[in-house]
């Protein structure tokens, strides 16, 4: 998979588990007590995923992936158990898209040892012509 097609790829059934639960936060004893919060269990190990995507996409997840490399997305930004199931889908797509990409490789920012003998040569080279120059004495 050297690209990464969002329309064609299909999540493997086993590697996702879907859990609605109530959205907590302030309220009472009137609050719509429906679960419309849609929390996606994903566990990355069973994504398929080549070597470099699995290692970004855990750097890309951060604390959200658990140790046994479980993904969790809590989606619940709608008012709808559907709205936000589209929405946590559409943000691991987003995750799997960015994991993806690969980054371009590091140029090295160190100069050479060489580089720097001639750094000082010339530094040194350039101190000389100012000594030697004197100090200008206006009468």
């Amino acid at each position: 998979m050297p690209g990464f097609d969002r329309e064609s790829y299909v999540i493997p059934a086993d590697a996702l588990e879907e859990r609605f639960i109530t959205a907590s936060g302030p309220g009472g004893q009137n609050v719509n007590k429906v679960a419309t919060a849609v929390q996606l269990r994903v566990h990355a190990t069973r994504l398929g995923l080549p070597l470099h995507a699995y290692r970004k996409l855990r750097a890309l997840a951060g604390s959200r992936m658990t140790a046994d490399g479980v993904l969790l997305i809590l989606a619940q930004n709608y008012r709808t158990q559907d709205a936000n199931r589209q929405d946590a889908r559409a943000r691991l797509l987003d995750l799997l898209e960015k994991a993806h990409q690969r980054d371009a490789r590091r140029i090295p920012t160190k100069p050479g040892k060489a580089a720097k003998a001639r750094r000082v040569d010339a530094k040194k080279a350039r101190s000389s012509v100012k000594q030697g120059r004197g100090r200008v004495s206006f009468d």
